[in-house]
């Protein structure tokens, strides 16, 4: 390992090394490393490591050493391998990964300092004061350790302070300590080493969602109180089955824009096993649109894979009868994921102009008074750029409506208008864009309407606003008829200028200012007097103070 006692010297070789594969360089060759595309893009591209294999693997350190130029310790920097006893650190794993990187001249983000996982039990006992200590301690004694390193670029300070709702997570750390506990460990880190990055890193935030919008606010407040927050990593654990975030790059941006670097951290994207064509294709697009999302945004660095091998990946143990979530398979041969990543840093040296084949014709089913099942037959893509799923429209003349949207070839739709008649179409997309031709129509009339006197209204919460944007938090939705409901639409209108930049737990439309959101699969069926919420983000002119307004609910 290579120890400089300089902060200065150590500052001019990490600008040497970054210079060797971050800056562009000239165009690299079509079958290049992953490594050396991501480099003449200005980009890292990572893999989280684990150190068995690192040491008793060829084919593994062969990969790691030549296709990454940026790696992150899986587990030995973590509180439970360096500090497994109170003052008594073993630094041995953490060392292999930085002398590996160090030989092959890659970067190293250190991963993690504060975690309510693989803490050990004696610090979860201690008092608030000697919690706070042990925690600045191991802080200092870790970060300080690579302090004079220029192969340690960068910290996830705290990991996973939310849950899904938003809320700061009741960890023992948060119920000893309170919320200062978040910016103690990033001044902490700041002071054990002022050259290194220092994020902020969690999961489920791709999208802009209410978790995703309480860390946009927590990182606006610490660094508006001058907490050295700078740069904030999106985990991206991923599934085919729920559907690619269209809002990811959007959602990296409006991070950006606080003044901070954002790094996609523990990329992998799971599939119900086995794996087929068709879940390898749709894999490969979601790969492909994260590494995308990454290029478009300048303040974004890189993107790190969760390990590279399904040999070794954490997802099986974790999701029963889902995995193959990486770029190479458990022999080490390369996945359709791979050329995803490969052809989108490259740069698409390789091109998709053909369009998947027509869906078939949509059959409906289980139709109530505010949704129904379709089906239709699937669409097959030749183009190299996988099937990356369907668009379902309401057939409507001069602006058809979108419906919804799936990855496979079946949809649940909801929010529907009771007694009415519906013609809908779908249409394929593939990873390049390409859209196919329409389906043939498909027609069907919702049910008679169950809903009593009195129907459901809406209420909508200015949560947070800001110069040019505010968030609408919660939207609420309440049933105040007498009988069950089974799906909800409320529409709301935004003043001129404004724009929608991102919604949670609704299906959203816009036409002109007005917007329409239909309950999503999971919170349309209310009882009498039963409440549930979604809420939206909007971007507005400088300056302009107003908000949306005008709630309706049917």
């Amino acid at each position: 390992m290579s120890v400089r006692s300089s902060s200065f010297v150590r500052v001019l070789t990490l600008v040497g090394v970054l210079a060797t594969f971050l800056l562009p360089a000239t165009s690299a060759d079509a079958s290049a490393p992953l490594r050396t595309h991501a480099a003449s893009r200005g980009k890292f591209i990572g893999a989280a490591l684990a150190t068995s294999p690192l040491s008793n693997e060829t084919s593994y350190r062969n990969i790691a050493a030549t296709e990454f130029n940026q790696v992150t310790a899986e587990n030995a920097m973590k509180w439970d391998s360096t500090e497994p006893s109170q003052g008594q650190f073993n630094f041995s794993g953490a060392d292999a990964i930085v002398n590996f990187a160090t030989q092959n001249n890659q970067q190293v983000h250190g991963h993690t300092l504060v975690w309510h996982n693989q803490t050990p039990s004696w610090v979860q006992g201690l008092s608030a004061t000697a919690m706070r200590t042990a925690m600045q301690n191991h802080i200092s004694q870790v970060v300080g350790r690579y302090a004079s390193n220029a192969t340690v670029v960068s910290w996830d300070v705290v990991n996973e302070v939310f849950d899904d709702s938003g809320n700061l997570r009741t960890s023992f750390w948060y119920n000893t300590l309170g919320q200062s506990y978040i910016a103690d460990a990033f001044r902490a880190a700041r002071a054990a080493d002022p050259d290194a990055r220092l994020c902020i890193n969690d999961y489920n935030t791709e999208g802009i969602n209410a978790k995703s919008t309480a860390i946009y606010n927590l990182v606006s407040s610490l660094r508006q109180q001058n907490v050295p927050v700078d740069c904030v990593g999106f985990q991206s654990h991923l599934a085919i089955q729920y559907g690619f975030p269209g809002d990811f790059q959007q959602n990296l941006q409006r991070f950006a824009a606080l003044g901070v670097q954002v790094r996609i951290t523990e990329l992998d994207v799971r599939i119900q096993t086995p794996r087929d064509a068709t879940k390898d294709a749709t894999q490969a697009t979601y790969y492909r649109n994260v590494v995308n999302a990454c290029l478009a945004v300048t303040a974004c660095a890189g993107v790190t894979i969760w390990g590279f091998t399904d040999k070794y990946s954490w997802v099986p143990d974790t999701f029963p009868g889902q995995g193959a979530a990486l770029i190479y398979d458990e022999s080490y041969a390369q996945k359709p994921s791979y050329t995803a990543v490969h052809d989108a840093l490259a740069g698409g040296t390789t091109t998709d102009p053909t369009p998947p084949t027509t869906p078939g014709t949509p059959s409906a089913s289980s139709i109530t008074s505010s949704s129904a099942a379709l089906t239709w037959t699937a669409s097959t893509d030749s183009g190299g750029s996988g099937l990356a799923g369907y668009d379902v429209y309401r057939e409507q003349g001069a602006t058809d409506q979108l419906l919804g949207q799936s990855t496979t070839n079946s949809i649940s739709l909801t929010g529907l208008s009771a007694s009415t008649q519906y013609q809908v179409y779908v249409r394929a997309r593939d990873g390049a864009g390409n859209v196919s031709a329409n389906s043939a129509l498909a027609t069907f009339t919702t049910t008679a309407g169950g809903g009593g006197p009195g129907g459901c209204t809406a209420v909508g919460t200015v949560q947070n606003q800001w110069n040019n944007g505010y968030v609408v938090q919660p939207v609420t939705v309440t049933n105040t008829g007498t009988s069950a409901i089974t799906g909800w639409t409320v529409t709301l209108t935004l003043p001129a200028g404004h724009t929608l930049s991102g919604s949670w737990n609704a299906v959203v439309t816009v036409s002109g200012q007005t917007v329409t959101a239909r309950n999503a699969s999971y919170n349309g069926n209310l009882a009498p007097n039963a409440s549930t919420t979604f809420g939206f983000q909007v971007s507005r002119p400088n300056g302009n103070t107003q908000t949306a307004s005008g709630y309706t609910c049917a």
